[in-house]
């Protein structure tokens, strides 16, 4: 039975102008389904706005739009989610296959992503921390950064011990860009000059003339490294700290002359 038999005129077609426009959309809005994927995105923006302290299921709830029960037909708990999150930061990256001749420049590639991974949303740092990164999805992660290790040659002991420290090394670095970058977000703009900068540019200047103007007697180690004793840069810091590291794990390499 047509429409127009049941009382209802049949909508007329399309005129000529009008064939070429999309379809009209329907007059009631369709809720977008929730899943895990949603929840997690809207828990990087509950957390980028209000910080770790800040994020709460019902937090996510309310920027879904949705019950805090309705969450957790997908998550069973806070801690689940920070795992997925944690766990979403490292979609699309994969470990290079090791190479005992670039081994240095493999960890420096891996450290310096995992800075800018933790550097993408505010207070990942403090996720990381406190998340044991044993999950079957970070599982390879580890296991590709041991077999850089191995593949070197650092011995057993050394290459265990190895990955936590550039883990941990990459946590704190970036813990504490996170506490500065926090510091300077909760300054009032009183018109004043600010120190709290996570890159440094102005506190650098003012501690390099503090250090160079203490009396030498009492510090003369102090103001003989007045100039470099800050650097303005971040990322320079970063990488002096790296290599430092990567200067100490090589020492416990095998010689490969044995008369060197």
């Amino acid at each position: 039975m047509s429409d127009a038999a049941a009382g209802n005129p049949a909508l007329p077609p399309p005129s000529p102008w009008e064939r070429e426009r999309p379809a009209r959309p329907q007059t009631a809005a369709q809720r977008t389904p929730l899943s895990r994927e949603r929840i997690v995105e809207a828990a990087f923006s509950v957390l980028d706005r209000q910080g770790l302290d800040g994020l709460s299921m019902r937090q996510v709830a309310a920027e879904l739009g949705v019950t805090v029960s309705a969450l957790y037909a997908y998550v069973s708990s806070k801690d689940d989610l920070l795992e997925l999150m944690y766990t979403r930061l490292f979609d699309g990256f994969t470990m290079p296959a090791p190479d005992p001749e670039r081994w240095r420049e493999q960890v420096r590639d891996y450290a310096r992503a995992g800075r800018k991974r933790l550097l993408s949303h505010r207070d990942v740092a403090r996720i990381s921390m406190a998340h044991v990164p044993f999950t079957a999805e970070l599982l390879p992660h580890v296991e590709g950064l041991l077999a850089i290790f191995r593949t070197a040659g650092l011995p057993d002991r050394i290459a265990a011990e190895a990955g936590d420290l550039i883990s941990t090394y990459i946590d704190g670095f970036v813990l504490e860009e996170g506490m500065w970058q926090d510091r300077a977000a909760a300054r009032p703009d009183d018109g004043d000059s600010s120190l709290a900068r996570p890159d440094w540019r102005e506190m650098a200047g003012e501690m390099q003339n503090y250090f160079a103007s203490l009396p030498p007697a009492d510090f003369p180690h102090l103001r003989a490294l007045a100039d470099v004793m800050v650097t303005d840069s971040s990322d320079e810091r970063f990488d002096i700290g790296l290599e430092i590291i990567l200067r100490g794990l090589a020492s416990y390499l095998p010689d490969k002359a044995p008369d060197a």
